[in-house]
């Protein structure tokens, strides 16, 4: 028996009728056409589905769908805005952070909400904060990299505010 629920998905309201035990992952990619969050190891272990609800970091892969009903869910689409990248997503183009891009959107998710709770997170503090989240092709040099780019381009943004 399905179950409706309605949600906001990256600013657009959703109503879709789900199983009561499907996983908010699986409606994203194959009923809404959401393809940022990734399904690797769909036990939560290495943070590639990581998306957004009510501002607070969740592993889609284990997180049913009807749980976000009446709910923001936010992916890593979402962060860009009128159609441009998002500071974090330019950050990981410029500094290569992006390799097979499995792990991306995750940590895309991730360092967006890290430098909106601390825009001026030391390595060690970005290192901390991302540590659910695994790559298995960078060795994370250069996604520490974009943090701190986006880190910089957040606090330059935050200064000309202040001028005004």
């Amino acid at each position: 028996m399905k179950v409706p629920i309605e949600f906001t998905l990256n600013g657009e309201k959703v109503r879709i009728e789900v199983e009561p035990n499907e996983l908010l992952l699986n409606v994203l990619r194959d009923k809404l056409g959401v393809t940022s969050p990734k399904y690797v190891c769909g036990i939560g272990e290495c943070g590639a589905c990581t998306v957004l609800v009510d501002d607070e970091p969740v592993l889609s892969c284990l997180t049913l769908a009807v749980d976000v009903d009446g709910k923001e869910v936010v992916t890593a689409e979402g962060l860009a805005r009128e159609g441009e990248l998002s500071v974090v997503q330019k950050a990981f183009i410029e500094e290569a952070g992006v390799q097979c891009g499995y792990c991306t959107p995750g940590f895309v998710i991730m360092i967006d909400k890290l430098l909106r709770e601390n825009p001026n997170p030391t390595e060690e503090e970005i290192r901390q904060y991302i540590r659910g989240n695994l790559c298995r092709c960078t060795g994370y040099v250069n996604i520490v990299k974009a943090a701190l780019k986006a880190a910089e381009e957040f606090k330059a943004r935050s200064a000309k505010v202040e001028k005004k």
